[in-house]
């Protein structure tokens, strides 16, 4: 099944909003939940920029009702997790985490191949991005 680029922003929206801060010691410190947002993020990214990587969308969205239950599991109310949600310092520093991720594996925002050549990567190496990416 193709994602629509509005689930697909709606997902991504989503998983960014996981990621701002409740407090000192809040979501922003939950390494697990941060990362797997991340995930969701860059699968995200390499969907949108390769014509040749599709996401998977219903994975998708269990992963990150999974990230949900985990972080009410740990005692983050609704509110606090919509919080951190819609936080737009914590999505900025999820970006450049993305950004800092992608380089590092060689790829880049403005060339497809390169990103690509990370989705097909990440596919086979069955990563958390790659379990979240189909090649067409």
């Amino acid at each position: 099944m193709r994602m629509t680029s509005k689930v697909i922003a709606s997902l991504f929206a989503a998983s960014l909003a996981l990621a701002s801060p409740v407090s000192a010691a809040g979501l922003q410190d939950e390494a697990e939940i941060n990362n797997g947002l991340l995930a969701v993020g860059i699968a995200d990214e390499i969907r949108k920029r390769c014509d040749s990587i599709s996401a998977r969308t219903f994975t998708a969205m269990g992963y990150l009702s999974s990230l949900k239950r985990d972080a009410r599991a740990k005692g983050y109310s609704n509110d606090q997790i919509n919080t951190y949600t819609k936080s737009s310092t914590e999505k900025a520093k999820m970006r450049k985490r993305g950004q800092v991720y992608l380089a590092q594996n060689g790829a880049s925002m403005s060339d497809p191949a390169s990103m690509c050549r990370l989705g097909r990567a990440e596919i086979a190496k069955r990563s958390q991005i790659g379990v979240l990416l189909r090649a067409k």
